[in-house]
């Protein structure tokens, strides 16, 4: 994995640092910074309209870095790193097999996912025009970690105190687009920036969406 994530790290930042360089009427780099909101798959399924879509994905917050280098002006390669982030705080109630009683546990749940992708974008990558949407398709790997933190229990006798951590890489996949808004010569706002990201876990895939905006430079 970390020579994966390497080779997808240098492509981009290769990228970034090749922005400046031009030809006569195309960018023939770009890089990308921004706000990532991940919708992530929870694994339950309470219906198939939109609002249970989102209702059965937890909220996770973070970044997204890109790099593009275009070969023309509607073709270019790209490199993506992005991490989001969710605190959860649950409450359980157990049963006590030594006393038949029951017991609450509570406890902090410190979650994040990470993409290390690189794929082909599409835009019209011309010096020329306000409006410029996008679309791309990259591939690469998942991280995710999940931390449990601060357990409590009531009654504290003999309730059982554990925290560990948990983490897991799997094959990613990132598919969507945007649109972003020249405001010069050397700038873009990323207005929206919509994307499906399946991760394949143990034999599962979890269907989760990201969500961004920022600054194309």
């Amino acid at each position: 994995m970390k020579n994966v994530i390497l080779a997808i790290t240098l492509t981009a930042l290769a990228a970034m640092a090749a922005f400046g360089q031009a030809g006569d009427d195309i960018k023939k780099g770009e890089g990308y910074i921004g706000y990532s909101n991940g919708q992530v798959d929870t694994g339950l399924d309470s219906g198939s309209d939109v609002g249970d879509f989102f209702r059965d994905r937890a909220n996770f917050h973070g970044f997204n870095v890109q790099g593009t280098y275009n070969f023309n002006r509607f073709l270019g390669v790209k490199g993506d790193v992005s991490g989001t982030y969710n605190k959860t705080r649950f409450s359980e109630t157990f049963v006590d097999p030594g006393t038949g009683g029951t017991f609450t546990s509570s406890f902090d749940t410190n979650n994040s996912l990470y993409n290390f992708v690189g794929g082909v974008q599409l835009k019209d990558n011309s010096k020329s025009g306000t409006f410029k949407p996008f679309a791309h398709a990259m591939a690469g790997l998942a991280h995710a970690r999940t931390k449990v933190r601060d357990v409590t229990c009531t009654p504290t006798l003999n309730c059982p105190v554990f925290e560990d951590s948990f983490s897991e890489n799997a094959l990613s996949g990132v598919f969507g687009g945007g649109l972003d808004i020249r405001v010069g010569d050397r700038f873009q706002i990323r207005a929206i920036q919509l994307d499906y990201n399946p991760i394949r876990f143990e034999g599962d895939t979890s269907h989760n969406v990201r969500i961004g905006a920022g600054i194309v430079f």
